[in-house]
């Protein structure tokens, strides 16, 4: 015998004026509870008086019914009778309802006729929460589901605060680690062209009225473009403190001026390394959504990158073209000596530098635009043969 969902037969306005002192954590036609005896008059006065409350019945008679049915649907409350025809007492049906995953969470109180301590010590030890006793009394029927189904309401609210808990503290390790890796790198980055700056000014400052006018500017130029290099440092830990906290509204952006613009920012080390860059027609590029000082910022850390690890000199490519989904590719081609597939998959680490040897730089650049596109609702990619002179194609993508 089993009753899905029927619509109840008393009110709100009846049981709440009746019984106002019984309150669940949600309101009672959502609660389904599902009753497991197998003597009528027990169903019936079980039945009846939870049903007259508004509260939604399953009933089942023998153990594997009652199995069957939390099979196909989840009951927020059992009511099992210890004494059950058939090979499945109740504690048998409590066993197995606790060792599944998907039902052991469920309260069971247990209806006995039985009020020796064996029994009971037994019910408790296959998973129960509470007895009631024969004859049924409906008042203390009430008062057991209201307290059980308070205590799963606040350890299930428990549990996902345990969860978000746990969330929270992982993040925050992994953003500890992230900031002693960060602290290293900026810390070694920083002190080179510092180190530079400092050592050509003291030879400045002992020299300068001896030296020729070409060593002078010579020795100038290298403290500026150190200089630079500090200040690109500077500008993007700014850059990744903003990204890791600033919510931005994204619009319709203009991807040539923001190319252009990252030109101009770049003019100095594409006139250093002799740089060649080939543009797609100005009328090419697709409109997308983003937020231009960031995406300014992807642009330079790619091409920027594909001028010191590029080729020599660096020839670069740059490109776009609109998939067959809602979102636009845009590229940086180098013609350098390409990666392996090891180093692709390390490419977007934080913090990670490749070549360290044979190339100045620092490695904040590409985990600060994986944290930009992922925050505009994008994604990055690169695609490299690892063959000399073949290079690699950085990518990010930006919706329409």
């Amino acid at each position: 015998m089993t009753d899905f969902f029927e619509p109840p037969d008393v009110s709100k306005s009846q049981w709440g004026s009746q019984h106002s002192h019984l309150s669940t954590p949600k309101p009672l036609e959502y609660i389904l509870i599902l009753i497991v005896v197998s003597t009528a008059s027990d169903l019936g006065v079980l039945y009846d008086y939870l049903k007259g409350f508004g509260f939604r019945v399953l009933v089942a008679n023998d153990g594997p019914s009652a199995l069957t049915i939390v099979d196909y649907i989840t009951p927020d409350i059992i009511l099992l009778d210890t004494r059950l025809p058939g090979r499945q007492d109740g504690f048998e049906v409590c066993r197995r309802l606790k060792a599944q995953d998907n039902t052991k969470h469920i309260p069971v109180i247990f209806i006995t006729g039985q009020t020796n301590t064996v029994d009971k010590v037994r019910g408790f030890t296959v998973g129960a929460v509470d007895y009631i006793t024969k004859p049924i009394q409906s008042e203390e029927v009430l008062v057991r589901l209201k307290t059980h189904l308070t205590i799963q309401s606040l350890q299930m609210a428990l549990a996902e605060q345990n969860t978000r808990l746990q969330e929270e503290i992982m993040e925050r390790e992994k953003l500890i680690e992230e900031l002693d890796a960060f602290s290293h790198t900026v810390a070694h980055d920083l002190k080179n062209p510092l180190a530079v700056i400092v050592s050509y000014s003291q030879y400045l400052q002992k020299f300068c009225t001896t030296m020729s006018v070409e060593d002078l500017q010579d020795q100038a130029n290298t403290i500026l473009r150190n200089g630079r290099r500090m200040s690109n440092i500077i500008n993007e830990l700014l850059l990744l403190s903003s990204v890791r906290k600033e919510e931005v509204e994204t619009e319709a952006l203009d991807m040539s001026s923001i190319v252009a613009e990252v030109m101009d920012r770049l003019a100095y080390l594409l006139d250093e390394y002799k740089a060649e860059l080939v543009f797609p027609p100005e009328g090419d590029w697709p409109v997308v959504r983003g937020y231009g000082p960031w995406v300014e910022a992807i642009w330079t850390n790619y091409i920027s990158n594909a001028i010191k690890y590029g080729g020599r000199p660096p020839r670069i490519e740059l490109g776009a073209k609109t998939d067959s989904g809602e979102m636009v590719e845009f590229w940086v081609k180098d013609n350098g000596p390409g990666l392996s597939e090891e180093k692709q998959k390390q490419l977007f680490a934080p913090f990670t530098r490749l070549n360290q040897v044979s190339v100045e730089g620092h490695g904040l650049g590409l985990s600060i635009v994986q944290r930009i596109v992922e925050k505009l609702s994008g994604k990055v990619g690169v695609k490299s043969e690892g063959v000399p002179g073949k290079g690699s194609t950085f990518s990010f993508y930006l919706p329409h």
